[in-house]
């Protein structure tokens, strides 16, 4: 877990991946509904990603890529990446993506969230400049958490902007000039 007290981070890892058991395991309970506690070797299982992960390091289980990085995720984000509901996948798309590609070793799941974020990241701040502080829903309901950030980050610099382009105190000075000098009389 990269920040313990994050809540996204927290959100982020408790999604649920595919794992492939190496070893049986005795005493987990994985199954509420079954009557012995235990796993068989070749057992396939649903398991939050941070279980999964420590896991993986033990030699425990093989983790499979998730479902929201499949070839139909791959297929749609290569036609138009900012035609995808990535949010519909993954909240944390391009967090969850950095995460997992170590553990599951597909390494062309960096180039999926490079590709993907690349596009996306010009169509996010093109829509973030010039909508008139009047969000899109069905826009934004495909966006990301991350690209959400994003797109607030656009609007809120870019509100910014128009105020000290307007007017108002162009410099400020010091607050060290405002003091008086006092006398040395």
């Amino acid at each position: 877990m990269a920040n313990y007290y994050d809540v996204d981070d927290i959100i982020t890892e408790e999604e649920n991946i595919s794992v492939i058991f190496q070893k049986a395991v005795n005493g987990v309970g994985i199954d509420p509904g079954s009557e012995k506690n235990c796993v068989e070797q070749g057992s396939k299982v649903e398991l939050p990603f941070w279980l999964a992960s420590e896991l993986c390091l033990r030699n425990t289980v093989v983790a499979q890529v998730p479902a929201c990085f499949d070839e139909k995720t791959r297929l749609e984000v290569q036609a138009d990446p900012a035609c995808v509901d990535l949010r519909s996948r993954s909240p944390y798309f391009y967090e969850f993506g950095c995460k997992v590609a170590p553990v599951t070793g597909d390494r062309t799941i960096g180039f999926l969230l490079f590709s993907a974020f690349k596009s996306r990241y010009k169509e996010v701040l093109t829509k973030a400049h010039t909508a008139a502080n009047v969000a899109n829903p069905k826009f934004l309901s495909r966006l990301t958490k991350e690209e959400v950030h994003l797109y607030e980050a656009a609007q809120s610099s870019m509100a910014a902007f128009k105020k000290w382009r307007k007017g108002g105190p162009r410099l400020q000075p010091a607050s060290v000039l405002r003091m008086k000098r006092k006398s040395t009389n």
